[in-house]
């Protein structure tokens, strides 16, 4: 390969990964834009360094890095796995995150058309379909943050009254990073969901959004 073909690849591996990174990061998925990215590289780099391995140093299957990133990004998803009560979450991230990772392997091989469709098809699924989804539950999810632990109830009174029924809290880890944050989940009834520009209007809430 050459070094503009070398350059080419990683740059699109760049791109694709940081789109579909972008995605998930406006979700607040635990893989955001720097993972996808780093993952998209770094398949791209290992079917390229198969390529390299098999035509330079004449020795070496051609498709054994490649195989070994498909099940190792496996495991990595894996950890984004959770059971919250009686649901899973993270599943979309990380088949998201596996695919990002079949995307690059395509691209190290200079299956462009291939790695582009693909690419394409997933941002659709993860943003259309995601709308069908969302239509067809029942129960709705919403995470905020709030930046003064010593308020928080009474910061979960004043959610309570934006709701025509009482809705189920959960705290969580701040999704942010911010030390001193608090992450709360609400958990209700699409039915009697509140306005989440309402939620963030409450002084302490520092930021709301659908899960």
């Amino acid at each position: 390969m050459t070094i503009e073909q070398i350059i080419f690849r990683l740059f699109l591996a760049l791109l694709i990964g940081g789109l579909i990174g972008i995605e998930r990061g406006r979700h607040n998925r635990a893989a955001g834009m720097r993972t996808h990215i780093l993952v998209c590289l770094g398949a791209t780099l290992a079917a390229m360094t198969g390529i390299f391995a098999h035509t330079v140093i004449q020795n070496g299957d051609v498709m054994r890095l490649a195989a070994q990133v498909i099940s190792g990004v496996g495991f990595l998803g894996a950890g984004m796995i959770v059971l919250k009560g009686s649901t899973v979450k993270g599943l979309t991230t990380a088949a998201g995150v596996w695919t990002t990772a079949t995307i690059g392997i395509a691209l190290g091989y200079g299956f462009y058309l291939g790695a582009g469709i693909c690419a394409a098809f997933f941002l659709i699924s993860t943003t259309l379909f995601a709308l069908f989804e969302k239509r067809k539950r029942h129960s709705e999810e919403i995470y905020l943050e709030i930046k003064d632990m010593s308020l928080l109830n009474e910061t979960l009174n004043e959610i309570s009254t934006l709701f025509p029924k009482q809705p189920d809290f959960e705290i969580a880890a701040p999704k942010s990073g911010k030390q001193g944050n608090v992450g709360i989940i609400i958990n209700t009834d699409k039915r009697y969901a509140a306005d989440i520009k309402n939620i963030i209007e409450i002084e302490n809430v520092l930021f709301a959004v659908e899960d």
